[in-house]
């Protein structure tokens, strides 16, 4: 079944592409129709909104851009003739360029040896045969005897043509464009006018299950998509603009045909700012005699574009357009082929329309998936795969990329633990066999080993940190701030009873999973100061639990990430507890979104000191259970009680 629905995807697929291509002259008008209404539209909306008539407004709207577009294309035209017209004078230029860059070679090198030999045998191979092979005595006698007669050329004329006929000469080149224009004028105009019409059929597409969402979700991705192209076009305008002047000022011929095409070639990512400065720099070569028009050229593009590219378009709409870059190559080598130079100016906003309706509509999720720049993993996701491949290093990366805002313990709880409840629910449906559960326990060893060397401390904000800056740091540890600022205390600071070799044992509960999840706990709470070591599920056995190493335990963390065995819980506990009868036990049941009455409810079951929900929160009581921060909140009230006193 999921074999024939995979091939009936592809015959759709193909079907789709044949579609796009052998109806490229009716789909290319209407794409640039739709592009247009998306850059149109806040302007329409502008003049609803000091009460211009719909109607009067998408006309006026209309007719200004289409004048705008109209006067652009008659510029380019009146620039191009200029230049064709100026060719001719620059053909020398390069020539004496060409010599005087051989000339400062020191002699002719073997390969241009090789190339003039070459042409010369070329010449010789091409020479014709009666050239080559006649005598002259063989010529004189041929010249003595009678011979074909040399034929007399004959030259055709066509007829002057008439007036009709040139008219329709002249027309006929112009009748193409001028209808593709007047089906794009009619499509935006219809667009703009029904608007509400034409999101109401979508939706009925997209789902009329669920109006609410789906309203919502199309209206949201047409204000950003409008927000998008209208902001793109002015910033890629203003690039335009300061090129233009900026090659006019340096001298360069037809500076305002280079300063459009720039603008338009920007809509290309990548590569459209490479090919807009080929062409002034392939024509400042060959206007000046020197390199100096050739450098300044250079150089204004090596300037202008990674400030546009990395300062401006940043602060105005973000760092990218939501395309991954080989989203970006992908489309444009798509579109170029099925609709050629149109396709290619046209490849990122259509990709970009696709991944904004693949983020709003669940049927096309698969559209932003495959060309959005989001993670395709999500952090536990991409953590769980890394330990099942059993390459802990890229996670250990991750890791130093998160701890770089946030806490070691916001990572263990937010990343590292979600993703062994995904391994927990592959286990529990039989998906993972013991042999991957064990390599998903050494990776996750050797995981907690890689990071060992960070503390818990949240790192510092810089003093030039922005309101908004701060304002979303402080949003991003809002989930788990209380685990956020847990102290780290010294071996001094502790009492007697916590100052043995390992103060914290973390026992696993039933699996090698909760054994992973213990490894991680007794990592952080080594990381605050109160050494762990960890214990693997068989310690709790009735004929292990008694050769358990207790000297100096002060703490027992019992960890589980399964919740479906309150008995197994609550023998393990009593097992601990007749082993060590004066150590405070914790039970630590992670199981996702488990509810606290729940939670309290199985620590009740199985007699258990305390519960906690994470590894932040274990860490949390622990660092409690020691006493220390009750005897700094007294000696801190005792200071200032003796200070106001004095």
């Amino acid at each position: 079944m999921a074999l024939l629905s995979a091939v009936a995807t592809a015959i759709l697929a193909v079907i789709i592409i044949a579609m796009l291509y052998f109806g490229r002259e009716i789909f290319v008008p209407i794409a640039l129709a739709i592009l247009l209404s998306f850059v149109l539209a806040p302007l329409v909306e502008m003049l609803q909104g000091i009460h211009v008539p719909r109607g009067l407004a998408v006309v006026s709207v209309v007719i200004l851009a289409f004048a705008l577009i109209f006067a652009m294309g008659s510029l380019l035209a009146t620039q191009l003739t200029q230049l064709a017209g100026d060719l001719p004078r620059y053909q020398s230029t390069i020539s004496e360029k060409i010599h005087s860059f051989r000339d400062t070679k020191a002699g002719r090198g073997t390969l241009e040896r090789a190339s003039d030999m070459l042409k010369d045998l070329s010449k010789e191979i091409d020479k014709p045969k009666d050239a080559a092979s006649a005598p002259a005595s063989g010529s004189i006698a041929s010249s003595n005897a009678p011979g074909p007669q040399a034929p007399v050329p004959v030259e055709v004329r066509q007829p002057d043509p008439g007036a009709l006929e040139s008219l329709r000469t002249l027309i006929s080149p112009l009748v193409h464009p001028l209808a593709t224009t007047g089906i794009i004028i009619i499509f935006v105009i219809f667009i703009l006018l029904q608007r509400e019409d034409l999101r109401n059929r979508l939706i009925r597409l997209a789902g009329s299950y669920d109006l609410q969402r789906t309203t919502a979700a199309l209206d949201d991705a047409a204000a950003r998509l409008s927000r998008l192209f209208l902001t793109q076009l002015i910033v890629n305008a203003a690039f335009g603009v300061v090129i233009g002047t900026g090659l006019w000022l340096i001298g360069v011929p037809s500076a305002i045909l280079w300063g459009i095409l720039a603008a338009v070639l920007r809509f290309v990512p990548y590569i459209g700012a490479v090919i807009a400065a080929a062409f002034p720099l392939a024509l400042a070569v060959a206007v000046d005699p020197g390199w100096s028009m050739l450098l300044w050229t250079l150089a204004l593009f090596l300037v202008v574009e990674p400030v546009v590219g990395h300062v401006i378009e940043p602060m105005v709409y973000g760092r990218s357009t939501g395309l991954s870059p080989v989203a970006v190559v992908a489309s444009a080598t798509f579109w170029t082929a099925l609709w050629g130079p149109i396709g290619l100016v046209l490849a990122t906003p259509l990709t970009v329309c696709l991944v904004v309706l693949g983020r709003h509509v669940e049927r096309l999720e698969f559209l932003d998936v495959m060309f959005g720049d989001r993670p395709a993993l999500s952090p536990p996701e991409i953590f769980y795969q890394r330990m099942l491949a059993g390459d802990p290093t890229e996670a250990a990366e991750k890791a130093e990329q998160f701890l770089k805002e946030r806490s070691l313990a916001s990572y263990y709880d937010e990343v590292a633990l979600k993703g062994l409840q995904l391994a927990q629910a592959d286990a529990e449906r039989g998906a993972l066999d013991p042999e991957r559960l064990r390599k998903i326990r050494d990776a996750v060893s050797e995981f907690a080993s890689d990071v060992s060397d960070q503390d818990d401390r949240p790192p510092a904000k810089a003093d030039s940190t922005t309101d908004a800056e701060a304002s979303s740091a402080v949003e991003s540890v809002a989930e788990n701030a209380a685990h956020e600022n847990l102290p780290i205390l010294s071996k001094e600071d502790l009492p007697p009873e916590w100052q043995g070799e390992h103060p914290v044992l973390c026992v696993a509960g039933r699996s090698l999973i909760d054994e992973a999840a213990a490894i991680m706990l007794a990592q952080l709470s080594t990381a605050h100061g109160l050494a762990a070591r960890v214990e693997g599920a068989e310690a709790l056995s009735t004929t292990n639990v008694f050769r358990l190493e207790t000297a100096g335990v002060a703490v027992v963390c019992l960890v589980y990430l399964d919740a479906s065995g309150p008995a197994h819980m609550r023998y393990s506990v009593r097992r601990l507890r007749r082993k060590l009868p004066k150590a405070t036990i914790i039970l630590g049941c992670w199981v996702k979104d488990i509810d606290p009455a729940a939670l309290e409810l199985l620590r009740e079951g199985a007699k258990a000191d305390l519960a906690a929900a994470s590894l932040g929160e274990a860490v949390k009581l622990c660092i409690e259970a020691t006493g220390v921060e009750d005897q700094r909140h007294a000696a801190f009230k005792q200071e200032r009680s003796t200070t106001a006193a004095a």
